[in-house]
């Protein structure tokens, strides 16, 4: 299982929280590439529900991996 920012996007507006199986579903009805949904094919179903995609993809970056100072521009 890999994960990139691109495809982390099309898990953005999904209806967290959810499970894998929901995941699942909403990632073939949203049109999601195939990656995405083998990746989520891929957790191990133990009826879990997941809250965020940081609950998925452990290293999934916050905003605070992009910090930018404004001030110094």
């Amino acid at each position: 299982m890999y994960w990139t920012l691109e495809l982390a996007t099309y898990l953005e507006d999904a209806p967290w929280p959810a499970t894998k199986e929901e995941l699942i579903d909403y990632a073939v009805r949203s049109g999601a590439p195939m990656e995405v949904i083998e990746n989520l094919q891929e957790i191990e179903d133990d009826g879990e529900v997941y809250d965020s995609i940081e609950e998925i993809w452990l290293d999934y970056p916050s905003n605070e991996d992009f910090f930018f100072n404004e001030d110094e521009y």
